[in-house]
C-alpha cells in the first residue's frame, strides 16, 4: 500500500489528510487502519512516533462519519484512553484535524484542572471521548459519564498506564464497558502483565507489530558514557553546545533534578525549561509550545510528563539519569528518530546506575557501545562494564607517611601539646593565693 487512498476512507477525511499533506501511511498504518474499519479488534505493539495516533483515530472518525447520527449528552460512541494529560490533549488535537471536514464533537477529559467545562462539553453531546483514568473515573462516579453506547475504545500506551499505577483503575473501566464493542489495545512493549489485561479486553484481535518486541528503533544511534556524578552537568553542557544538537530532550529521574537542571543550564547560556508533573497544566503547556515551536533548544523532563511530548524534529534525547524501569528506556529513546527520522540517544551512567544499565542491555537486546566523542580525562570507570579497575597512584603524604622515622603522631603535632613519651612543658602559676585558700578565706 502506497498511499492513503488506497484506504477506505469517506472522502472529507482523506480531504483532511491531503491538507496536512499525508501521502504515505506508516506501517502501522497499514497494517491496523484496514483491520479496524472491518471492526476487528486490534493488539498493536507499536512505539511512539510510529503513526499510531493516526491509526487509531482514522477507523473511528470513519465509522461515526458514515453513521452520521447526532452526539447524546452525556454518552460517547468512542472512547480513547491515555495516561497523561498532555498525550490525551495531543490526541484530541490529532481527531480535530482528521476530522475537520466531518461534523462530530469530541470531548477532551483531564486531572488537574477544574472540571467545569469538560462537565458542559460531556452535557451537550460528544460522539468521541478522550480522557486519563481518574479524572474518567470521577465523572462516571458523578452520574456525567454513561458508557452504555459505547461502539469502540482504545487503550494506548497500556504498558505506561501500568507503570504509572492505573491498573485497578483500568479494571474498573472495563467493567463499565458494555459488551458489544469494539477494542484497539496500544503498548509499546507486551511484559506478561500487559498480555494479560489484553487477553481479558480483547476477542479474537488481529496483532500488529511493527518493531520487535522489547527493542528500540532502529535509526536510533545509542551510546553510552561512563562518568562520575559530579561531571554530568559539564559533559551535558558539551553536548548542547555541539552543532548537531538541534531540539534535545533531557530525562532526570525526580522533578527536583528536572528544574534545577533547567536552571543550571540557563545560567551556561543554554535556552532550557523543565516539565514534570509538580507543575501546572497551563505551565506544561506553554513550556510544550516553546519546545514544539524552537523558542526553546532543551526540554527537561520526567518520564510521567514526557508521555505526551509528540513532536518531530528532536535530534537528540540525553538520559541524564539513567530509569529504574528497563521498559522506560524504549519509551525515551522513541522520541527522536520518528517516522523513519534519524536521531541520537545519549545515557550517562555512574557506578550505582549499573544496575539500570545491564537491565536496559538485557531488555533491548544488545550492548550499547561507548561513546567515544566525549571521553572523560582521569575518569577511572570509562570502560564497559566488566573492565578491571586500575589503582590510584597515592598522595604525597600518603608516600611521606610510608617513610622510615616518619610518625604520625610527630606530624599531626599541634602547639602546646606533647607526644607520648616526650617532656611535658610545666605550667605556670600565677603569684598570690591558691584557688584552694582563697575558698578557705571566703568560708
Amino acid at each position: 500500500m502506497k498511499t492513503f487512498k488506497e484506504l477506505d476512507l469517506l472522502e472529507p477525511i482523506q480531504c483532511a489528510l491531503a491538507d496536512e499533506k499525508y501521502v504515505t501511511p506508516t506501517p502501522i498504518q497499514v497494517q491496523t487502519i484496514p483491520a479496524a474499519l472491518q471492526e476487528h479488534d486490534v493488539l498493536g505493539c507499536a512505539q511512539t512516533g510510529t503513526g499510531k495516533t493516526a491509526a487509531l483515530a482514522l477507523p473511528i472518525l470513519n465509522r461515526l462519519g458514515q453513521t452520521n447520527r447526532k452526539a447524546v449528552p452525556n454518552h460517547p460512541f468512542a472512547l480513547v484512553l491515555a495516561p497523561t494529560r498532555e498525550l490525551a490533549i495531543q490526541i484530541g488535537e490529532s481527531f480535530a484535524t482528521y476530522g475537520q471536514h466531518l461534523k462530530l464533537r469530541q470531548a477532551l477529559v483531564y486531572g488537574g484542572v477544574n472540571q467545569g467545562k469538560q462537565v458542559r462539553a460531556l452535557n451537550r453531546g460528544a460522539h468521541i471521548l478522550v480522557a486519563t483514568p481518574g479524572r474518567l473515573l470521577d465523572l462516571i462516579n458523578q452520574g456525567h459519564i454513561k458508557l452504555n453506547q459505547l461502539e469502540t475504545f482504545v487503550l494506548d500506551e497500556a504498558d505506561r498506564m501500568l507503570d504509572m499505577g492505573f491498573l485497578p483503575d483500568l479494571k474498573r473501566i472495563i467493567e463499565e464497558l458494555p459488551d458489544q464493542r469494539q477494542s484497539l489495545f496500544f503498548s509499546a512493549t507486551l511484559p506478561p502483565k500487559i498480555t494479560e489485561l489484553a487477553q481479558s479486553l480483547l476477542r479474537n484481535p488481529v496483532n500488529v507489530n511493527v518493531t520487535p518486541k522489547s527493542t528500540s528503533v532502529e535509526q536510533i544511534e545509542q551510546r553510552i558514557v561512563y562518568l562520575d556524578r559530579r561531571n554530568k552537568l559539564t559533559l551535558l553542557q558539551k553536548v548542547l553546545d555541539s552543532k548537531d544538537v538541534e531540539r534535545a530532550l533531557v530525562f532526570t529521574k525526580t522533578k527536583r533534578t528536572a528544574n534545577t537542571l533547567a536552571q543550571q543550564l540557563m545560567r551556561c547560556r543554554i535556552n532550557a525549561t523543565a516539565i514534570h508533573g509538580n507543575k501546572s497544566q497551563n505551565a506544561r503547556q506553554r513550556a510544550l509550545e516553546a519546545f514544539r515551536n524552537k523558542q526553546v533548544q532543551v526540554l527537561v523532563a520526567t518520564d510521567v510528563a514526557a508521555r505526551g511530548i509528540d513532536i518531530d524534529g528532536i535530534t537528540h534525547v540525553v538520559n541524564f539519569d539513567l530509569p529504574i524501569e528497563p521498559e522506560a528506556y524504549v519509551h525515551r529513546i522513541g522520541r527522536t528518530g520518528r517516522a523513519g527520522a534519524a536521531g541520537i540517544a545519549l545515557s550517562f551512567c555512574t557506578d550505582d546506575e549499573r544496575r539500570e544499565l545491564r537491565a536496559i542491555e538485557q531488555l533491548i537486546g544488545k550492548k550499547i557501545p561507548i561513546d567515544r566523542n566525549h571521553p572523560q580525562p582521569g575518569r577511572r570507570d570509562s570502560k564497559p562494564l566488566n573492565a578491571p579497575s586500575e589503582r590510584r597512584k597515592p598522595s604525597r603524604k600518603q608516600q611521606a607517611s610510608k617513610k622510615p622515622g616518619h610518625s604520625q603522631r610527630a606530624r599531626n603535632r599541634r602547639p602546646g601539646f606533647a607526644v607520648d613519651g616526650a617532656d611535658k612543658p610545666k605550667r605556670r602559676r600565677r603569684k598570690g593565693q591558691t584557688p584552694r585558700q582563697r575558698t578557705k578565706q571566703i568560708n
